[in-house]
This record gives C-alpha cells, structure tokens and sequence, in this order.
C-alpha cells in the first residue's frame, strides 16, 4: 500500500507576519519550493491581487525571472534603462543627456538599494533633501555654492524617477510603481517661466536685424510651427516641394510629427529664398564650416542672441516661435484640439488615416493664422507645445 501525503496547495495563501504592518504571501513555485514575500501593501484587496499576478506567472513560466527582479538594485535598473530605453533612436539624445545628468543625483542616494525596497517615504525623504540643496558651480577656483535649487530642477529628476520605474512595472521587477504614491510638495508653475508670444511689431523689428538665413527660420516657423533642431535645421531641399507648397517631414519628436505639412504664402516665399541663396548644398541650412561635425546649422543660439540684442527685444528662447504660432492660430479662431494637431504634438491615430483630408484642413486653419494675435490685448488659451 503507498503511502501518500496531505496534497499540496497551489493556490497560494495571504497571511500577517510578525509585527509587520503589510500583508505577506506564500505559494509554490514550479519545482515545489515555497517562497514567502511581502506584498508591501496594507489593503488586503491589492494583497490578493499581487497573489494572484504571482500564481499567474508561476503558470506562465515567469515567477524566476520577476523573483529575480526583486533582487535587482536601482543602479542596475538604472544602467539597465540607459541603455535600453534611453540611447537613440529610442530617445532624443538630448532626453538621453537629460536621464544620465538626473541619475548622478539619484544613484548616490538610491544605487545600492533594491527595487522592491525603495518605498514611497525614501522618495519623499530625497525630494526633501534635494530642494534644501544649493546649486554648484564649477568654476576655476573650485565649486561654488549658490542658491537653492530651483523645483523645477528637482521635479525633472522626480519625472525621470518615475519614468524608470514604469519600465520596471512593465518589465515585470516591481508589482507597483512606488512614485506614484508620492505628491510633488512644491507647485512647480510658479518656477516655470511664462512663454512669450513675439508680437508682430517685434517680429518687424527682429527680421530687419536678422541675417537672411535667420530671418527665413523666423518666418517658417512662426508660419509652420516647424520645430527648429529637429525638423527645420537638418531638412533637406528635397523634402520642399515648392509647385504643391507642402514639406515633408520624415522624423520627428512625435509619430504625428511625421508627414506633409502645407505652407503659407509667406512661408513658401521664405522656403524658395532660402534654396535660392544656398546653392551647390542638398541641406536647406548648410553649415558654414566645412569641417563642421554635421553638414547642416545645428545651433543658432549665438546669431538669435546677437539678433534679438541689435532689435533691442528682450532675449526669449527661438522654441518660442512655435508659442506664437499656436497663439496665432487660435486668436484666428481655429479650435484647440486642431491647433494640437498643427503643432503635431497629440495622437497621430486618427489624421494619419486621412491624409488628404487632414492637409486640406490644415491649408484652411493656415488661412485664418493672425498674425497680429498678440496686439488684440487678450487672447484665447492655447495648448503648449512639446
């Protein structure tokens, strides 16, 4: 006769351990051993929940990659983001640069701990500790303290904290994001600089005191909403089709950035004198220097400085343009859902389909632009552009 044993639960089982406040879980794995975790909750309804995403991966075969997970450090997942999920073309090099400079902060602090360990109280602790900090500036003496830094500086890193473990939820090595559960203690609108819109007695004043090449940037993108670095500066002359008056934009910031994009009359004018002054070059914007590191202008921020200063207008970023484009549009009564479109800043979904309907009301939006928006006292809100 054999003799057989009590029969093994596979279901799992949620209990309450020792003096921790947080229900804990116990089940067997594939080859039968028991483990034993904390749900790091105190709601038994999420308690059972993270049982169950537990069981259902032991059937799925999954339970030793995600146990394996939980014994990863933040420096680990760190340098595990920054290479799969940060590099381009994933990532804008830019957004790359952003993710390395936050995470020197962040892996003093949170490198050696693991994951499944950084609550949502150590998130507050270093928030906390960082918007006490003082900004340091290297100089040729040594590092200078300043003044404290600003939240914006700090919300940055919080939004790349975050950004981080929603790849880790994902990616199976933590059941929650824990900033989620955290609130920014300090409003970072009040730090954030009101955008300015370039009326059209400035815009006179900074196109007479511009170079040809700039003031043809000034014109496109305060008629297109093109954004200067990534789509106007590299864009090649074959991208311009000057018969139809439509550019083509094959890469951009967003999905919906990418495809044809109508022009106004003032703009094919600026378009055709810019091909007309720069020929022997296949880039609309060649670069000066022969032994530049690309072939077209990637910076104008020295010429746009000198400009403005010459114009005797106060100094505002050349991204701005875009702010007065999408002002421009909406004082011209365009509505604010399409003026996102303009920007292609929203879902791509849906235009994308249509393509020939989408240019051919976007020809119409650029009919009603007002280029004189910003001297009707008030304007109407827009959305910002990305």
């Amino acid at each position: 006769m054999s003799k057989t044993g009590r029969p093994q639960n596979s279901a799992g089982a949620l209990y309450q351990r020792g003096r921790s406040v947080f229900w804990w879980v116990r089940y067997r794995s594939n080859d039968g051993t028991i483990t034993k975790e904390s749900t790091g909750t105190t709601d038994r309804e999420e308690a059972e929940r993270f049982l169950r995403d537990r069981l259902d991966a032991r059937d799925e075969g999954k339970l030793s990659a995600l146990l394996a997970g939980k014994k990863m450090t933040f420096d680990e997942m760190a340098d595990w983001f920054l290479e799969r999920r940060s590099k381009p073309p994933f990532r804008a090099a830019k957004t790359h640069a952003a993710n390395q400079n936050a995470l020197k902060f962040l892996r003093p602090v949170l490198g050696s701990v693991r994951l499944s360990e950084i609550t949502p109280e150590l998130i507050e602790d270093y928030i906390s500790d960082r918007l006490q900090a003082r900004r340091k500036i290297h100089t040729k003496f040594g590092v200078v303290h300043r003044g404290k830094l600003k939240p914006s500086s700090v919300h940055q890193e919080f939004r790349i904290l975050t950004r981080i473990f929603n790849v880790a939820v994902k990616q199976k090595r933590l059941t929650a994001n824990p900033c989620s559960m955290v609130e920014f203690p300090v409003s970072v609108r009040k730090s954030t600089r009101k955008p300015h819109y370039m009326t059209a007695s400035e815009q006179e004043k900074i196109e007479f005191a511009a170079p040809d090449y700039l003031r043809h940037v000034i014109v496109i993108i305060s008629e297109m909403g093109l954004r200067p670095y990534k789509e106007l500066m590299p864009m090649r002359k074959e991208q311009v089709d000057l018969e139809n008056r439509l550019v083509h934009i094959p890469e951009s910031k967003t999905l919906s950035g990418e495809g044809d994009m109508p022009m106004t009359e003032t703009a094919w004018q600026a378009f055709k004198e810019q091909i007309e002054q720069t020929p022997g070059s296949q880039y609309l914007f060649p670069s000066p220097r022969q032994t530049g590191r690309k072939p077209h202008i990637t910076n104008l921020r020295k010429a746009w400085t000198a400009t403005l200063k010459r114009a005797g207008v106060s100094y505002f970023s050349l991204y701005e343009l875009r702010h007065t484009f999408a002002t421009r549009l909406s004082a011209g009564g365009v509505a604010d859902h399409f003026v996102s479109q303009m920007l292609r800043q929203g879902d791509a979904g849906v235009f994308k389909r249509y393509s020939q309907a989408k240019l051919n009301m976007m020809r119409e939006s650029l009919t009603r632009l007002d280029r004189k928006a910003n001297e009707h006292g008030r304007t109407r809100g827009t959305p910002e552009p990305s």
